[in-house]
């Protein structure tokens, strides 16, 4: 389990700007406005080989009766229950606030590890000005600047021991399928299908589900984990923020599994949060099969699935070589399909090519089209082999690898693709260095 790392404190102290440094992109909007990152985005970070899950919250504001902060007040506790470390952001340029002692009391009171984050401390005289922190009773503080990135190696090199070790301890020689999607589209449904029985308890209230379910199936053949995101919720928790939830339990599920089934509603088609779970099994190596349920439910003609997966095959570019299925949970209809197509794919991601036969096949297609020159220089691609990893992953040495362009990959990822089968496989391809 790669682990999660929550950024929290209170607005307008930077944890926007620290969360697209750890992550590597601009994906939070970041603006000087209290308030201004409503909801968390999450992101995929890595540090000296380890991996972890970022989650950005709005700022928290206590006591407030603005409806707005309100929301992201509930937000924060929920990704402070979430979160394996806890990361407090406070401003070095400004004394502590009734704020920063009301948000250190919680912290402390979740009982999970954290550490205190003096952001803006750019030059000496700020980061003695963040020595002001002490006073709410902390052991370390770390004075960053989040913009210049000064100080944030020393932050991971102490943030990374705190995450947590190991997998879901299940038999590693047998597949794990996870069932992720939006609340309300049928992933217990599903599982329920399969199982025969109400396993899971499933009612039409979105975020029925809340704890990740693994469940041996010894069936028609098959021998697997079934992981729904799922699991029993309290009439009184059913305000929360499900969505929240939801994407927690996923995440979590995602990165301990083998094959994912993104579980989508045929009736509201593939929306961001769809597309946000899509992206991370990508990120993650997994492999994907994306069912469309509810299918019962939608008038049809000749053309409309095939109509239809050209849609989602849109949306989810470039990475389209993804099974789609169309099924419906309630009825029974091509869930034993599904099931065989996601064995399928969880098969082909140990599909093993010899380094003989991938010379013999890809030389032809190099000579005839080889990389483009940049620059006047010419790249010469010695041989190719596959690595020993999770994730169907090819390195190609050559003399230039800085120069071969992503255009480039993407052509040998498709020839890849055109003659062996990693259909909803993730490929990674890199040029190395002879």
């Amino acid at each position: 389990m790669a682990g999660i790392v929550a950024i929290v404190g209170r607005p307008n102290v930077g944890k926007s700007t620290l969360f697209n440094r750890l992550i590597g992109e601009r994906k939070a909007i970041v603006d000087n406005t209290s308030g201004v990152t409503r909801d968390r985005h999450y992101g995929k970070s890595d540090w000296i080989g380890k991996e972890f899950t970022v989650i950005d919250t709005g700022g928290y504001v206590k006591d407030s009766n603005d409806i707005f902060e309100t929301h992201i007040r509930e937000q924060v506790e929920l990704a402070i229950a979430e979160a394996d470390v806890l990361l407090f952001m406070v401003d070095a340029v400004l004394d502590p606030n009734d704020l920063d002692v009301a948000f250190a009391q919680i912290v402390r009171e979740s009982g999970k590890p954290y550490l205190v984050v003096a952001n803006k401390a750019d030059n000496d005289e700020r980061m003695f000005m963040a020595n002001s922190y002490y006073s709410l009773g902390i052991d370390t503080l770390y004075p960053i600047s989040s913009l210049s990135g000064s100080g944030t190696g020393e932050l991971l090199d102490d943030l990374v021991p705190l995450l947590p070790e190991g997998e879901i301890d299940t038999d590693d020689n047998v597949p794990k399928i996870a069932f992720v999607g939006r609340p309300n589209v049928g992933k217990s449904t599903f599982c329920n299908t399969l199982l025969g029985e109400e396993r899971n308890i499933v009612t039409d209230i979105p975020g029925t589900t809340r704890d990740t379910l693994f469940v041996r199936y010894k069936a028609f053949n098959n021998d697997l984990y079934l992981v729904d995101t799922a699991g029993v919720r309290k009439k009184s928790k059913v305000s929360e923020d499900i969505e929240f939830y939801s994407v927690m339990r996923s995440i979590r599920a995602i990165e301990n599994v083998d094959v994912v089934a993104l579980v989508v509603d045929a009736t509201r088609g593939l929306e961001s949060q769809d597309m946000n779970l899509f992206s991370l099994a990508q990120k993650n190596g997994k492999g994907v099969v994306i069912i469309i349920n509810k299918w019962d439910l939608i008038e049809k003609d000749t053309h409309t699935a095939r109509d239809y997966a050209e849609l989602v095959k849109e949306k989810i570019a470039p990475f389209t070589d993804v099974p789609i299925l169309f099924v419906s949970a309630l009825t029974k209809k091509r869930v034993l399909k599904a099931l065989d197509t996601l064995m399928e794919v969880y098969a082909s991601m140990n599909t093993k090519i010899s380094t003989s036969q991938l010379n013999d096949f890809f030389q032809p297609i190099i000579n005839k089209t080889p990389p483009p020159s940049l620059k006047g220089k010419y790249i010469k691609i010695k041989y190719i082999t596959q690595l020993p990893t999770r994730c169907p992953s090819f390195a190609f040495f050559c003399n230039l690898p800085q120069y071969v362009g992503d255009s480039y990959k993407r052509f040998l990822e498709n020839k890849l693709r055109e003659h062996y089968n990693f259909s909803g496989i993730p490929i990674r391809i890199y040029f190395r260095k002879k």
